[in-house]
């Protein structure tokens, strides 16, 4: 007996600027809107960052203060906490 899965779960839609190579993940059901080829118009509010890098440069962003960096600090020189 083989298990073939008639399900999918955990789905996740990406989009990437083509500007600075921002990674966000897209609302699922904006990411099934466009899978079935509806014209769609993504807002902010539809994406959530997930990284982001400029001209082959990684930015660390701080979770407590917000600030970005390109620099390859361990702590965020702003608020001192560790990124």
């Amino acid at each position: 007996m083989f298990f073939i899965p008639c399900i999918k779960w955990n789905k996740h839609y990406y989009v990437r600027t083509s500007c600075c190579n921002t990674l966000y993940e897209l609302d699922p059901e904006m990411g099934k809107a466009i899978a079935r080829g509806e014209q769609v118009l993504i807002r902010p509010e539809h994406l959530q960052r997930i990284s982001k890098v400029t001209y082959g440069y990684n930015y660390k962003h701080c979770n407590y203060c917000g600030y970005e960096t390109a620099e390859k600090f361990e702590y965020c020189p702003k608020c001192g906490k560790k990124f």
